[in-house]
């Protein structure tokens, strides 16, 4: 799968919630207050958050106790829809700022804050692509994340 490079509006608040509801309204799956509420706290996290995190951001916001199994339905069902994306090593999420684009995904993770960024680099994640499938592997949805620190602590 072969992406074309091209620059993304970004949306953001009320903007990057209709976007990801039309995308995954586009995908078969519904737009509940449930899934609005999760996205929601997901985007409004300055990292990535786990589904722990977004349950108790919600349990304090809904003053009811939302569980993190709950949570974890729905962000597996984000991120099959592409609206949020997987980091991998700590088991976090963060909301997709362009949920109607799909890109393999690279991440920059700060070991020291824990500050991370998604790169979207077609030719980088091309050649992953390309030498999986040399090796005779399908890849389905490379992931890619490099460990470091970023500029504000080095």
């Amino acid at each position: 799968m072969a992406h074309a490079h091209h620059d993304h509006h970004e949306p953001q608040g009320d903007d990057l919630t209709k976007a990801a509801q039309a995308t995954l309204e586009k995908s078969g799956e519904q737009w509940t207050q449930m899934r609005a509420n999760v996205f929601e706290a997901l985007a409004g996290f300055a990292k990535p958050a786990s589904a722990y995190d977004i349950a108790e951001a919600l349990s304090k916001s809904e003053g009811r106790r939302v569980a993190a199994n709950s949570i974890y339905r729905i962000l597996d069902v984000f991120v099959a829809t592409n609206l949020a994306r997987k980091v991998e090593s700590s088991n976090a999420y963060v909301a997709n700022a362009h949920p109607d684009c799909l890109h393999d995904c690279i991440f920059l993770v700060c070991d020291s804050c824990g500050q991370t960024v998604h790169l979207d680099n077609d030719v980088v994640t091309r050649g992953v692509r390309d030498a999986a499938q040399a090796a005779g592997f399908s890849p389905v949805r490379p992931v890619i994340e490099v460990r470091g620190v970023c500029a504000d602590c080095a």
